[in-house]
């Protein structure tokens, strides 16, 4: 796909409209990612943030300024680096509950979780877009996200369209012989559906994603293609190009696994624009990249 239609684009204009910050908007840190990433979608760039090594490697985008102090692991944060950044609001989900007895003694505390179960995570990640913006002074700047990944969503199921008859499993794989799939209530199997596309994992799955799966389990999807997300264990790049058990998979025959670039499994709006935009690009190739 090699641009946004002109919906998108003025949807992201009216994002740029309201980025300007107010003298008054709150000092905010971010502990989770998903949040982390709507924040700087939105324009609101944080004073601190949690794991900021790791979440540019892994989410990619938004780009993080250097200006946001990394206050260390998300679970368990620096509270002397979460101090030192003096934020007047943090923002954080229930997975680090643990840590919010100590987060109140630095400023108060926003809960808000995009990944409950039983939720669907892109309304959810609609609604985190619209608390965060409202909390930081900046209303607009969350129906302006919005907005705008509603477009990109549009552009890229029209320019998947031709591929809307072959179902798609989206695997992470663990190791050479186990995999895990991403069903029907992650971001990215809600993604799937917005495009048009089918997710061909119908199971059950418990927070987006399935335990560890058996590679063998892949057999018995016969139609499906294969979208892999990073990162690809350095024994499974290894060791399945010579597997005779993945090589007689029907989509792996049929050139038609695809190695996307880096997908925060656990994000927002920000990640679902990139993946359907990640595969959009693939689709449109008529081989996939394989594990090379």
């Amino acid at each position: 796909m090699t641009g946004l239609s002109r919906r998108a684009l003025l949807a992201g204009v009216l994002a740029g409209a309201v980025l300007p910050a107010r003298a008054a908007a709150p000092r905010v840190a971010a502990l989770d990612w998903a949040l982390l990433e709507t924040l700087l979608a939105m324009g609101i760039v944080p004073v601190a943030a949690a794991e900021l090594v790791l979440f540019r490697a892994v989410a990619v985008e938004p780009p993080v300024p250097a200006t946001v102090a990394d206050i260390g692991l998300r679970g368990l944060p620096s509270f002397e680096a979460l101090r030192l950044a003096a934020p007047d609001l943090i923002f954080s989900s229930a997975f680090y509950a643990l840590s919010e007895p100590q987060l109140r003694m630095i400023a108060p505390v926003e809960t808000i979780t995009i990944y409950q179960r039983g939720s669907a995570p892109l309304k959810r990640a609609q609604d985190a877009a619209l608390r965060l913006a409202d909390a930081c002074g900046r209303p607009m700047a969350g129906p302006a996200l919005v907005a705008r990944t509603d477009a990109v969503l549009e552009d890229c199921r029209r320019a998947v369209a031709a591929h809307a008859d072959r179902p798609l499993l989206v695997i992470n794989l663990g190791d050479a012989r186990h995999f895990r799939v991403f069903g029907r209530d992650s971001i990215f199997g809600e993604v799937l559906a917005r495009l048009g596309l089918t997710n061909a994992w119908t199971q059950n799955t418990s927070y987006s994603a399935s335990a560890p799966v058996g590679l063998e389990a892949l057999a018995g999807f016969p139609d499906a293609g294969l979208v892999i997300l990073p990162p690809i264990p350095p024994d499974a790049r290894r060791v399945l190009p010579d597997s005779a058990l993945w090589n007689a998979l029907p989509g792996v025959q049929g050139r038609q696994v695809r190695v996307l670039s880096s997908v925060n499994p656990f994000g927002g709006l920000p990640t679902a624009e990139r993946f359907a935009r990640l595969l959009a690009d693939s689709l449109a190739r008529p081989e996939g990249n394989g594990l090379g």
